[in-house]
């Protein structure tokens, strides 16, 4: 699980209480845990406060507004999301505007991203470790003294 410092928790639960109306407005859809992911909202990872975290596949959701467009706080999101990456967290952007025109798509594409993550997460995770034994060697190696 990531988290963050005491300062980046403290920031995150005042957060919560002051979502922006884009960000309420798809707080009241993935909390109804579309496609069967569930949801953090105003989650902690580091110095960063994220506006929306599935933990399952490790998938970061950002929000942003118009305040995006210009070139300082562009950097700053691109300094987090590199940092992201660094920790296995993929980040998706989703602009403002099209969670308030019809959140509904904006969800359907969300539960997209999400099932290609875990498709591309589970097919990581079961490489096998190694070769499975050969039928006459298969089964507990010999006690000590009792070379085969």
């Amino acid at each position: 699980m990531i988290t963050g410092p005491q300062e980046t928790l403290k920031r995150a639960r005042k957060l919560r209480s002051e979502l922006t109306l884009p960000e309420g407005v798809l707080w009241g859809e993935l909390r109804k845990r579309p496609g069967g992911f569930k949801f953090r909202r105003q989650h902690p990872a580091g110095n960063y406060v994220l506006d929306f975290y599935c933990a399952s596949i490790r998938l970061a959701i950002e929000v942003d507004g118009f305040a995006h467009d210009n070139a300082p706080v562009v950097t700053r999101d691109q300094r987090r999301s590199e940092w992201l990456r660094s920790q296995h967290i993929a980040t998706t952007r989703i602009p403002a505007q099209l969670v308030l025109e019809d959140v509904n798509p904006v969800v359907e594409r969300i539960v997209e991203i999400c099932r290609g993550r875990m498709e591309r997460l589970s097919v990581e995770r079961h490489v096998p470790l190694h070769q499975p034994a050969a039928k006459a060697l298969a089964g507990p190696p010999p006690p000590v003294g009792e070379e085969a």
